[in-house]
């Protein structure tokens, strides 16, 4: 059974289960990226203000350790789900059986008072888990099923009846914590109750991701062109082939296309050949370099060199990049999509364009580059937003309060296993 729920003024012993997306992970593969830095920064604020954080994750090397103390208070834990290496997450379902009962057996000798699931596998493990022990169930998806249908059609990779299982989670689980409106729109549709759906945004660490002073002037310094920066993971849907086709309506400026596996040499990532071959046909295949994976430590001197960051993807749950170049003082031109509706504001710290159109994101690139003071004025104001909504510490205290506002139900009926 779980354990009595604390006072107010008591820390939580708190379980974030993230099956595919572990806070050790190195960023920029297929399957590594801003679920990554959620769960690693909520769970690090959640152990700052003295809760105690244990982060369930599928141990994915053969040589991870059983459990990674990072600091007092937050440890991660190799849950054996499957094989012991690397898969795409699309693989995993059939481990989640596997994934379960370990929680079980964890919880039932160490219950949590509460646990917090990331992405929908991990619902479906934490659901199992917790169903029986009385444990309160949280849970986040981060991108949605329905969602990723509607965009990519056939070549959507998720396992039959993700969205089935979508619907179960957010009926069953106590609390859905959506990271913008846009999400509670598709949740309601989705047939959650509105009622246990709660916004929490994803958050940017302001000292990590920081401004570097820099007059506003008619043309970038040196004599260079201007810089543009894509940067993300490489997969189409982040419109990396917008941001080129685009480059060939902007004369006078380069693009920086900054993303990929980590260690892997750009030429042998299947989308840097496409998106090479797009570059060509586009006639600016001497203003397009291939950064490859960049290390997260050098991410924010990457955005602060640059003039504008773009983030033109064809949807986004929410999306951390348009956050760290405004945490950075540079202005973003995004897609209206998404979590972008709410980072972004328009026009006060950037532009933001239609998704698969080339010609408008040229024109509000362009734009912003002829007006060196409109660019100081949308990094500046982008740079307040961030700190007065979407810092760490303010994320991890509104999800604070979503857990001291539990209120616990029955526990979930038993549902069939894969």
């Amino acid at each position: 059974m779980r354990p009595p729920w604390p006072d107010p003024a008591e820390p939580l012993d708190i379980a974030l289960v993230s099956e595919h997306a572990s806070p050790l992970a190195a960023l920029g593969g297929a399957d590594a990226g801003g679920q990554n830095v959620h769960v690693a920064q909520l769970a690090g604020q959640l152990a700052e203000r003295g809760h105690r954080v244990t982060v369930y994750t599928r141990r994915d090397c053969a040589t991870l350790p059983r459990t990674v103390r990072i600091r007092p208070g937050l440890e991660i834990r190799h849950v054996p789900a499957g094989p012991a290496h690397t898969l795409p997450k699309d693989e995993l379902l059939p481990h989640m059986p596997e994934f379960s009962e370990f929680l079980e057996r964890e919880w039932t000798r160490r219950p949590p008072h509460l646990a917090h699931a990331h992405f929908w596998m991990s619902g479906i493990a934490t659901w199992w888990a917790t169903r029986a022990l009385g444990i309160p169930f949280v849970h986040t998806f981060h991108a949605l099923g329905s969602v990723k249908r509607r965009h990519q059609g056939a070549a959507d990779t998720s396992p039959p009846g993700r969205i089935d299982w979508e619907r179960q989670i957010g009926s069953h689980c106590d609390i859905t914590v959506a990271t913008c409106r846009d999400e509670v729109t598709e949740l309601v549709a989705l047939g959650v109750p509105v009622g246990k759906v709660r916004v929490v945004p994803c958050g940017v660490d302001p000292q990590w991701f920081s401004p570097r002073p820099r007059p506003a002037q008619d043309a970038p310094p040196h004599g260079r062109p201007f810089r543009l920066l894509h940067i993300g993971r490489l997969v189409p849907r982040k419109g990396a082939e917008v941001a080129i086709e685009a480059l060939a309506r902007i004369p006078g400026a380069e693009l920086v296309i900054a993303g990929g596996s980590p260690g892997a040499a750009p030429g042998r990532d299947p989308e840097v050949r496409r998106l090479r071959a797009v570059a060509r046909r586009s006639g600016v295949t001497d203003r397009v370099r291939f950064a490859g994976a960049v290390p997260r430590p050098e991410v924010p001197a990457l955005m602060r060199g640059c003039d504008l960051v773009l983030c033109p993807a064809t949807y986004e749950p929410f999306g951390i990049v348009p956050l760290e170049a405004m945490a950075c003082g540079v202005p973003v031109v995004a897609s209206a999509v998404g979590g972008q509706l709410d980072t972004v504001a328009d026009p006060a710290t950037g532009r933001l364009v239609p998704p698969g159109d080339p010609a408008a994101l040229a024109a509000a690139v362009t734009e912003l580059l002829n007006d060196p003071a409109q660019r100081a004025a949308c990094g500046a104001a982008g740079r307040r937003r961030v700190l007065t909504r979407y810092r760490w510490a303010s994320v991890a205290e509104a999800t604070e309060r979503v857990y001291r506002d539990l209120r616990v139900r029955d526990p979930a009926p038993a549902v069939h296993r894969v």
